[in-house]
């Protein structure tokens, strides 16, 4: 098997997070436009497209979008792909594009995502969500907000934190992705919900006991595209490219087929091959964003990634070492909590955060400093079913091997 190229990232877009009018083609070509116009390219250097998106067949009627979606940008007769993966679709659509590009099968491709999942209304967007799960979980009523207030249970229980002090803990996540994202010009949640405090987390309406309105992540609607390209011509179009240093994926199954809720198999597996791949470790990542759809899944996933031993990531949210000047820095765009959560759209979001954090763009207050050289993505769907994570640095692969 040959050598894989190394694969630069040149461009990103993303729209403004929250309800819109637009669809979802246009949603997509707002955000793929944007990072054409950042690579310095136009849709006919566009060798291959793909996409992620859950409900356009659900809310809109339209299923086979991708090829449409080439036509809209101008890529026209180029190879086009959508991917459903859940929550993870955008992430599985940059992992086949780094493939594409990393394979040789093109020079050029764009990733992204497309979501419009404001638009059936709470109801049957809360059924649909559930169409994520297992079949048999989803039919008995399991619903998203259900799976994790259980994952919280389970974590109060087995490292024996008082629940009402579990609770508090889980507040801090609230408070920084919301204070964050009040601060982030395209989330959701822009200057709302900037100052919340922990009684203000705990008291708002309770949603699936112990979690309530404001542990959870709201439905959104939006759009997110990266430009991805061969490392060797990266230069031609940027001074600044943004390198894949390393992906990883995996499956995880029902919840009946995992032993431990708390430490899902499916995430660590994944983001292991992630860090074998960049031949790094959690101790070199400088900035992450995490799929925190409620404050105990930011939790989790700081544990199962290997930034903090199990049952300590409570503690250490609490104490700020997932704030800037922490030991990592975490979801500073808002994260899905404070920025929102366009389902099929969401992992690619996550990286247009990471780039905008490398290249020291991150807007005022959100920014670390100095920028990140080393930054990751964790990104799930379903019932931690669908596994998928993006590390991505300033220099190539070779820098960072051990």
């Amino acid at each position: 098997m040959e050598e894989l190229r190394d694969v630069a990232i040149i461009g990103v877009g993303m729209t403004k997070f929250g309800k819109s009018d637009k669809s979802v083609v246009e949603l997509f070509a707002e955000a793929a436009n944007q990072a054409m116009e950042d690579a310095g390219i136009v849709g006919k250097d566009v060798e291959a497209l793909f996409v992620g998106n859950c409900f356009g067949g659900f809310y809109e009627g339209f299923m086979n979008m991708a090829p449409h979606l080439a036509w809209e940008i101008g890529a026209k007769t180029a190879p086009a792909f959508r991917l459903e993966g859940a929550c993870t679709s955008a992430t599985y659509a940059f992992i086949l594009a780094w493939n594409w590009v990393a394979s040789g099968m093109v020079d050029i491709a764009i990733a992204g995502g497309t979501e419009r999942s404001m638009l059936p209304g709470t109801p049957y967007a809360t059924r649909t969500f559930a169409m994520g799960a297992e079949k048999f979980e989803s039919d008995c009523g399991m619903t998203f907000p259900g799976v994790f207030a259980t994952c919280a249970m389970l974590y109060s229980k087995t490292y024996d934190i008082p629940l009402e002090k579990l609770r508090e803990m889980m507040a801090y996540v609230s408070i920084k992705n919301h204070k964050h994202g009040a601060l982030n010009p395209k989330a959701q949640f822009y200057k709302k919900y900037g100052e919340l405090k922990v009684e203000d987390v705990i008291n708002s309406r309770m949603i699936a006991y112990p979690l309530t309105l404001l542990d959870c992540c709201p439905f959104s609607d939006g759009a997110s595209a990266v430009v991805l390209c061969s490392a060797d011509i990266a230069r031609r179009f940027t001074d600044e490219p943004i390198y894949v240093l390393g992906v990883g994926a995996a499956s995880g199954g029902g919840l009946h087929r995992q032993e431990d809720y708390i430490k899902p198999i499916a995430r660590v597996t994944s983001a292991r091959k992630a860090f074998k791949m960049a031949g790094l470790s959690p101790d070199d990542i400088q900035y992450f964003e995490g799929h925190d759809c409620f404050t105990i899944a930011e939790i989790i996933l700081l544990e199962a990634c290997g930034f903090f031993e199990w049952g300590k990531a409570a503690k250490a949210t609490m104490e700020g070492e997932t704030e800037i000047g922490g030991k990592i820095p975490t979801n500073m765009s808002g994260g899905l909590i404070g920025k929102g959560h366009p389902v099929g759209c969401t992992g690619t979001a996550q990286v247009y955060a990471c780039v905008e954090q490398m290249l020291g763009k991150a807007v005022k207050g959100n920014q670390v400093t100095p920028p990140p050289e080393v930054a990751m993505t964790d990104n799930l769907g379903g019932d931690f079913a669908s596994l998928g994570h993006i590390i991505l640095g300033r220099s190539k692969r070779s820098k960072y091997r051990r």
